[in-house]
């Protein structure tokens, strides 16, 4: 992460998702975009297919990036699954800059709804 203080909320939202959800498992950040895409779907959790759990970490990313104006809301389709459009093409990122960006900005999701890192 870029800073220590980063570092830290990082620890604590894994450690907040992985009381809530964990069922005794840390969680990584894949399963915690996958959380965030259960989320935005708003239809609560229920058995996914291996292609709907793809869909709903796409759902996760663009959700997180729209707040930096990568993706924006589109709309739902008939099943109620959102759908974004591209506003602005991600620089190109180094795999390590790429998980950097995703915890971060899954940091400010959590943050602003509400819960406290």
């Amino acid at each position: 992460m870029r800073n220590q203080e980063s570092k830290e909320k990082w620890n604590n939202l894994v450690a907040f998702v992985s009381k809530e959800f964990g069922e005794g498992d840390t969680l990584d950040l894949q399963a915690i975009l996958f959380l965030i895409g259960i989320q935005e779907l708003g239809k609560g959790y229920r058995e996914f297919s291996k292609e709907e759990k793809t869909d709903l970490l796409h759902i996760a990313i663009c959700r997180l990036l729209s707040n930096y104006g990568f993706y924006e809301l589109e709309g739902r389709d008939k099943e109620g699954w959102p759908h974004y459009t591209t506003n602005e093409k991600l620089p190109p990122l180094k795999p390590g800059e790429q998980t950097i960006l995703m915890k971060e900005a899954a940091i400010v999701y959590f943050e602003e709804s509400g819960v406290q890192l």
